[in-house]
């Protein structure tokens, strides 16, 4: 192992669901569906969901440590950063009690999937330059617009969409969250083909006036931001979880590598031309995992404003971290981490996804410039 099996804010509980996913990953030799189905048996999905609705009551801090550990063991489940996390806690938080009854017993026992669509082709996920609307017609909601980069739409029973409603009083646009189901009338998807290895597949949406029952807005209407921000704060923690797992489980195929290949007399290991390296992102994986253990305290402390600086600062440590270790655990074997018998080559695109979503780096400096340090804007 190169890192500790667990964190200083893990209770014998926490400490005993790792121990117990980790044990579910090493073993997985089947195809990422099947993982789902047993994960979700097992109650590792829903781990976050309230218990009265099939979930194991607990928190992001729980569901966090079910994606690193997964990502840790070799076989991630991105669509965990979707459906329980964002999807499953909006609705939890938000949601009426019908929708509640209807979505998160399966979003638990992961026999229900769902999607999250923000993204749009000239808005990226900026939430005020979204131009997906939703205008009211009778008793009905009418949704139009695009999403890109949506993940594992295909295999998502519905898609929770956000959209912009016109303010009564002011007449300007605000964000609200829609379910709409994946058969809906004039909901199309279409693959986005990626250089990326992963099971769950990227789409491009289209909505051509999707009409909607009332029922499907969840929350209030008038606290769209608030809805959304609780949905995005467990994103770039889970997002942190994602690297981590990746992150570790580079590292530990390269120490094995380090302290098993023989090219002198030695194995090569034992020169600090390899191991410095190895050492300091075993050292920068740990600092972002404690970042990421306080962001999860803070979020399900329901401490929201500060959840959110520590879940961007989070997933910033998380991701850079990660494209480190992968990078030198790749540089670590040679020619052999290109190999496709290591399974490390692939790693190399799939951990710069940390940096680009859910949000980029860049975008993080300047949440932190400005929201933390106070320093002016300058968009």
């Amino acid at each position: 192992m190169t890192t500790s099996t667990h964190t200083p804010t893990d209770t014998p509980e926490r400490a005993d669901l790792r121990a117990a996913v980790a044990a579910l990953g090493q073993g997985h030799r089947g195809d990422i569906g099947e993982l789902w189905k047993e994960a979700g048996k097992l109650g590792y999905l829903g781990v976050n969901l309230p218990g009265e609705y099939g979930g194991g009551g607990g928190g992001i801090a729980e569901l966090s440590i079910v994606l690193e550990e997964l990502g840790a063991a070799g076989c991630p489940l991105l669509l965990l950063v979707v459906s329980p996390a964002i999807c499953g806690t909006v609705i939890a938080r938000f949601g009426t009690e019908e929708q509640k009854r209807r979505w998160l017993p399966g979003l638990a026992d992961g026999s229900v999937r769902m999607a999250f669509g923000i993204t749009e082709p000239d808005a990226g996920s900026n939430s005020h330059r979204i131009t997906t609307t939703a205008r009211r017609d009778g008793d009905d909601w009418v949704l139009t617009g695009r999403k890109v980069f949506i993940t594992g739409v295909d295999t998502a029973d519905a898609t929770l969409i956000v959209g912009r409603t016109e303010d009564a009083r002011t007449g300007k646009l605000k964000p609200c969250l829609f379910i709409v189901p994946r058969e809906t009338p004039g909901f199309t998807y279409h693959h986005i083909p990626m250089e990326l290895a992963s099971d769950e597949r990227q789409f491009e949406l289209v909505l051509d006036d999707v009409r909607l029952s009332a029922d499907a807005l969840v929350g209030d209407e008038d606290a769209g931001l608030l809805q959304l921000f609780a949905g995005l704060n467990p994103e770039r923690i889970m997002t942190a979880a994602f690297a981590l797992g990746m992150g570790r489980f580079a590292l530990a195929k390269a120490v094995d590598y380090a302290r098993t290949r023989q090219v002198w007399k030695e194995p090569i290991g034992a020169h600090q031309a390899i191991a410095h390296p190895l050492a300091q992102a075993h050292i920068e994986l740990e600092l972002a995992r404690l970042m990421t253990a306080k962001a999860a305290f803070l979020y399900d402390s329901g401490d929201d404003a500060a959840a959110g600086e520590a879940a961007n600062m989070a997933k910033y440590a998380a991701a850079e971290a990660a494209v480190k270790a992968v990078d030198q655990s790749v540089h670590t074997l040679g020619g052999n981490g290109l190999s496709t018998e290591y399974g490390l080559a692939r790693l190399i695109t799939a951990s710069r996804v940390a940096r680009i979503a859910p949000v980029s780096r860049e975008m993080i400096l300047n949440f932190v410039s400005h929201q933390t340090l106070g320093l002016p804007k300058s968009y």
